[in-house]
């Protein structure tokens, strides 16, 4: 079997196996397209992406175009000669031209079950929809958003306590393996037959925003807590209670009746923070007080003894 020439455009650590998978299943990656390097920690120094970091690791090269719609770029895509390009959370929008250049055209791994949750946030949507499962797809790119035929998938469920990082992993080793089943067939000759998504059951998820992250204590308990696993590890969930501001990390839905107001704490003690919802009890077990680390809730009790008479 030749070795494909494989051109991988990826920038955020969801897309790191896929690389590796790239040419240790594929072939030879002839160049890595990542985001430009962004400002990031206290001192807010441009900083390499994860998919940029392992590149240069093995000595791919590298480039950052900060669009890829000029005939420039296109050209410069043009000459490496791709068998496949393989998109992984890229963060560019690739034009119609783009998807023409390979042979094989360009192929993405996406972290959902297509066409449930087309668009930038599927792993916190499908966790705060209450999914029961949800997988990676390899699609066959085109020129809507995510609406390509699927190629091949592999599903995953989501357990009861699954927050956002955890299942990110999970679906980004997943995602790896997708993407090298689907590299090894290609090699062989054996190209995986695309399968057309569905109009039914298409749904989108849209772009996390930080302000999501405020609490609404008229909400049920149930999706509140589906909203802490969420939103963790980012933007992280966050309420007003106690009389201070409280970023919460971890929490669970109590299917307890009653008739304290929404946001009222109705018991405190070393399982948890008691809160009142539209529906049910929210019990916070990991918090974070503004400027501290997150801690267990006794010992935010500790510093808070005023609450155990609640």
């Amino acid at each position: 079997m030749a070795a494909l020439r494989i051109v991988f455009a990826g920038t955020p650590e969801f897309a790191v196996p896929a690389l590796e998978a790239c040419w240790t299943r594929g072939g030879e990656v002839v160049a890595v397209y990542t985001q430009p390097d962004r400002p990031a920690g206290r001192g807010r120094q441009p900083t390499a992406s994860p998919v940029k970091q392992l590149a240069l690791r093995h000595g791919l090269p590298v480039r950052q175009p900060a669009s890829l719609k000029s005939a420039e770029e296109q050209d410069a895509l043009r000459a490496l000669a791709p068998d496949v390009m393989v998109v992984v959370a890229y963060g560019l929008i690739l034009p119609k031209a783009v998807l023409a250049i390979p042979r094989f055209g360009c192929l993405n791994v996406h972290a959902s079950l297509l066409p449930r949750w087309r668009g930038a946030a599927p792993i916190q949507r499908a966790i705060q929809a209450g999914d029961a499962e949800t997988g990676v797809a390899l699609m066959q790119m085109e020129a809507g958003l995510d609406t390509g035929p699927v190629l091949l998938e592999k599903r995953t469920p989501i357990a009861p306590d699954e927050t956002a990082g955890s299942l990110h992993d999970r679906l980004s080793r997943l995602g790896a393996e997708v993407l090298g089943d689907g590299l090894t067939l290609l090699r062989a000759g054996m190209r995986p037959a695309p399968r057309p998504q569905p109009e039914a059951g298409v749904t989108y998820a849209h772009k996390l925003e930080k302000a999501e992250a405020r609490l609404d204590w008229t909400q049920p308990a149930v999706q509140l807590a589906r909203a802490v696993r969420a939103f963790h590890p980012w933007p992280v969930a966050e309420v007003q209670l106690g009389g201070e501001r409280l970023r919460i990390h971890a929490a669970v839905a109590l299917d307890e009746a009653g008739d304290a107001e929404p946001g009222t704490l109705v018991r405190a003690g070393r399982d948890g923070l008691d809160v009142a919802t539209g529906a049910g009890v929210l019990r916070i077990t990991r918090l974070q007080r503004e400027g501290g680390r997150p801690m267990a809730a006794a010992d935010y009790l500790n510093a808070r003894p005023d609450l155990l008479r609640a």
